[in-house]
């Protein structure tokens, strides 16, 4: 008896649509990945993460080189904050500016520089530059020595062209005079400041600009125990003053200093 041939039949194999469902999932994860990073707004792994999609996608990174977005609104700017901000640009702007004022200054003074006779300062007042009293005035005298008078000349030539205002201080060692003219050294500090004031105003500064200070042995930058340190301390001090005044503010008052209570009534007064 022939026997039957049987036949194979291959099962189709019907999991096929879990491997396009996986890619979907997969492109559907990225997805969200793209919308987190975006909302972030960290430009860094936007970058990284764009790159890495559009090579896997097929896409150059150049076509991702558009700026990310920012969906989220720019805070506004408290006036006060911005305020303050361009006071504190204003003020690197004009310290900049003193600093080259400084060196023009300088190179007026070139002969009294190279002696040692000068100093230049700056704080937030302004810069401050320090003339040794010896070479323009003699001991215990407030006339200017006519071999300063070119040297101051041309400085107040400089500082006719700048808008900033001056201050002239005058100081003293404290060895004490006493004479006709000056009675100490405070009248002493005060003319020798006075003198350099009026050739300055003579010069072509405004006297609105300028001001005239004495202020004696108070403020020593030396010893006074020594020669050299006593006259280092006879000095006049040129200050370039900033245009721009410090910001105020104020101090509320505190209740322990408030207003008393009103008395009670009936309350005997003593």
């Amino acid at each position: 008896m022939r026997r039957r041939r049987r036949i194979a039949f291959e099962h189709e194999n019907t999991d096929r649509w879990l491997i396009s469902y996986a890619d979907f999932i997969t492109l559907l994860f990225a997805f969200f990945v793209v919308m987190y990073a975006v909302s972030a707004v960290n430009e860094s792994k936007y970058r990284v993460l764009a790159d890495s999609l559009g090579s896997a996608f097929g896409r150059t990174p150049a076509a991702l080189d558009s700026p990310v977005p920012n969906p989220r609104p720019a805070q506004p700017v408290p006036p006060e904050m911005k305020q303050r901000t361009l006071k504190q640009q204003q003020a690197l702007e004009e310290r900049e500016h003193m600093k080259a004022v400084a060196n023009n200054l300088l190179e007026a003074m070139g002969p009294l520089v190279k002696e040692g006779k000068v100093r230049v300062t700056q704080s937030r007042r302004g810069v401050t530059i320090e003339i040794n009293a010896n070479v323009l005035f003699r001991p215990g005298e407030a006339n200017l020595q006519p071999a300063s008078l070119g040297v101051l000349r041309a400085v107040a030539a400089t500082l006719a062209r700048e808008p900033f205002n001056l201050e002239i201080t005058g100081h003293t060692d404290n060895v004490p005079i006493s004479s006709a003219q000056f009675p100490s050294n405070w009248e002493l500090s005060a003319v020798r400041a006075s003198s350099v004031v009026r050739l300055f105003a003579d010069s072509g500064i405004d006297p609105v600009r300028l001001y005239a200070i004495g202020r004696e042995a108070s403020q020593p930058v030396a010893t006074n125990a020594t020669p050299e340190g006593r006259a280092r301390n006879r000095r006049v001090e040129l200050m370039i003053l900033s245009s721009l005044p410090d910001l105020a503010e104020e101090i509320p008052v505190s209740k322990a200093v408030s207003t008393p209570p009103p008395p009670k009534p009936g309350a005997s007064a003593r």
